[in-house]
């Protein structure tokens, strides 16, 4: 860890006088922090963060969610879910809380929209399997009338949302962050939905609005209906006077801390046509709010994706970062997770997580053994306090557990 104070010295001078103004010692402190890190230009305050004047957005990491507006469906539907495809209902067996309060209680600053587009307004208000279990196919919700994109995750089986449409999912974030102004930059990935699902019992399902340029301009325009353009932080900003995108995060960097926060910043989940599609007419997406999914040495490539953060991954997203690119990864995938009852120690096994701790010693891995508290091989750090026997202490929303590194006495 390096710790840096900083200690500004202001005089008053008088109006007239012609004394060279300090140099900013921002500059040479964040040289020094690291070669990659370039400081920003502006007034020097004694209150302002180091982090805001020397890190690059990339530089930071923030946590996401996935299919952040979802909610698990609701009975009987689930049930029948479970009894013809175990498998599929396994997936979709959680719920998120409102986005606010992921915001607000699970510290996330990146949250996954799945989006349909819906241009007559209607396409999604009937759901046709639910009267094969009594219940009528109208949904009843005014909304998912009105025309533009819908927010759910497979249309007819899971279909349930903290918020129905996407304007309304983007004006809770608009919400929060008016009420956050200091906010750090919240990402907002979107993917975009066009594909049919089997209807293997013929009942009728909709199928989806395929999503093309039309479609997409009209993506752009819903988002700019919620937020300002100086709450954006859109390719135009990121790329400034260079001739391409790519260019632009390479020489100059992403914006500083500093100049992101408040702002929110959309990224394309989808690559392949969608992201011809984007680019079509814009091709160093002019004018356009989302960053699109692009790889190293394509002109719009600034945001790219990596899934795989383990392995050969490690090194991939870490050299990614450092010449300036901006990662989208994933820690945690589908519902390999924990369920009400389990213990800590459970959770990780089912995640496939082979070690707890490692030994003062040596080092060496050690796992969950006994796991009924006789070995102590499960020792974590759990919400801080070290030595925590995993197998004894029960899962919770918003648990947060670390691999617990030598020695650390109990409680600390």
């Amino acid at each position: 860890m390096v710790s840096l104070a900083v200690f500004t010295v202001a005089s008053v001078l008088p109006a007239t006088s012609t004394a060279a103004q300090p140099r900013d010692p921002f500059a040479e402190i964040c040289s020094k922090w690291s070669a990659a890190y370039r400081a920003a230009s502006g007034p020097t305050h004694p209150q302002t963060s180091l982090a805001d004047r020397c890190l690059r957005l990339n530089q930071t990491q923030v946590i996401g969610s996935h299919n952040s507006y979802h909610i698990q469906p609701r009975e009987p539907l689930w049930s029948a879910l479970r009894s013809f495809d175990p498998l599929l209902a396994a997936g979709l067996e959680y719920t998120h809380s409102p986005l606010d309060v992921q915001f607000d209680d699970e510290e996330v600053r990146q949250i996954e929209l799945d989006v349909f587009a819906d241009s007559a307004g209607g396409r999604y208000d009937q759901r046709h399997i639910l009267p094969l279990l009594g219940l009528p196919a109208d949904s009843g919700i005014p909304e998912l009338e009105q025309p533009g994109f819908k927010v759910l995750h497979i249309q007819e089986i899971d279909f349930e949302s903290t918020c129905l449409t996407f304007v309304q999912c983007l004006e809770q974030v608009k919400t929060w962050s008016d009420g956050n102004p200091r906010h750090l930059p919240v990402a907002i990935l979107v993917e975009l939905k066009d594909d049919p699902i089997p209807d293997p019992l013929q009942v009728g399902f909709v199928q989806p609005q395929p999503i093309g340029p039309t479609e997409l301009d009209a993506l752009d325009a819903e988002i700019r209906s919620v937020f300002p353009e100086q709450q954006l932080l859109t390719p135009d900003v990121v790329r400034g006077s260079h001739a391409t995108l790519e260019d632009a995060i390479l020489t100059d960097g992403w914006p500083t801390l500093g100049a992101a926060r408040g702002k929110v910043m959309f990224l394309m989940d989808n690559a392949g046509r969608f992201r011809t599609d984007y680019l079509a007419g814009h091709p160093n997406l002019d004018g356009r709010v989302l960053f699109t999914n692009a790889n190293p040495g394509q002109a719009d490539a600034a945001f790219v994706k990596r899934n795989d953060p383990l392995g050969p991954g490690v090194a991939v997203i870490q050299d990614l970062v450092r010449r300036g690119y901006l990662v989208r990864t994933r820690a945690d995938a589908d519902t390999i997770q924990a369920r009400t009852g389990d213990t800590v120690a459970a959770a990780l096994l089912a995640n496939g997580i082979d070690h707890c701790r490692t030994t003062p010693v040596t080092g060496a891995p050690r796992a969950p053994y006994c796991l009924m508290g006789v070995c102590f091989d499960c020792l974590l750090t759990i919400d801080g306090i070290g030595s925590r026997q995993a197998c004894l202490v029960p899962v919770r929303q918003g648990m947060k557990v670390e691999t617990q590194q030598g020695k650390r006495e109990a409680g600390r």
